[in-house]
């Protein structure tokens, strides 16, 4: 019975995890560590954001939601352009 339990919470982390999402986006404009580190204080405000990574030499941010949350386009969008950026195409992964 203990092992059964012990099955049960493993899977239910597992799957939990498995519907955060990975979202990436390119930010033209960021040309320095202020910039990056300005971008990536905007998306932590977010509630749905876990995690966000800034690459400043490729211009690209990574965005890793909550489980079971996300962020729209629409979102992500007005997030990047309030901050004086432009911005390229939005890619998701689950």
């Amino acid at each position: 019975m203990r092992r059964n339990l012990i099955i049960f919470a493993i899977l239910a982390a597992l799957s939990g995890s498995a519907f955060a999402e990975t979202i990436t986006t390119t930010v033209n404009g960021m040309v320095c560590a202020f910039c990056a580190t300005g971008i990536e204080k905007t998306f932590r405000k977010q509630p749905e954001v876990a995690t966000v990574k800034v690459d400043l030499p490729t211009k690209r941010v990574t965005i890793t939601t909550k489980p079971g949350q996300s962020l729209s386009d629409a979102n992500i969008t007005e997030i990047v352009t309030y901050s004086g950026y432009t911005m390229g195409k939005i890619v998701r992964k689950k």
